[in-house]
């Protein structure tokens, strides 16, 4: 799941190298934080945070394929 998230704010985003994503597991819930450059913080969370709703709607569905819940945080 991080590589997941890792890999589509990289594509995003105009500098990659500032792109971080940790993790911490809580029973069956994974909590992702994702970090970027300031000035790439609107490019991941898009127009109205749509492009960030996506990204969480691809990690639940690849989360609930393991049986798990996972939650994405966009941290500044």
């Amino acid at each position: 799941m991080n590589a997941l998230i890792e890999r589509i704010a990289r594509s995003l985003v105009d500098d990659p190298t500032q792109v971080a994503v940790t993790s911490s597991e809580d029973g069956d819930t994974t909590s992702l934080e994702l970090r970027v450059a300031q000035d790439d913080l609107g490019k991941v969370i898009g127009r109205r945070g749509r492009t960030a709703a996506a990204m969480r709607t691809l990690l639940s569905a690849t989360a609930s394929k393991n049986d798990k819940r996972a939650v994405l945080e966009i941290v500044e």
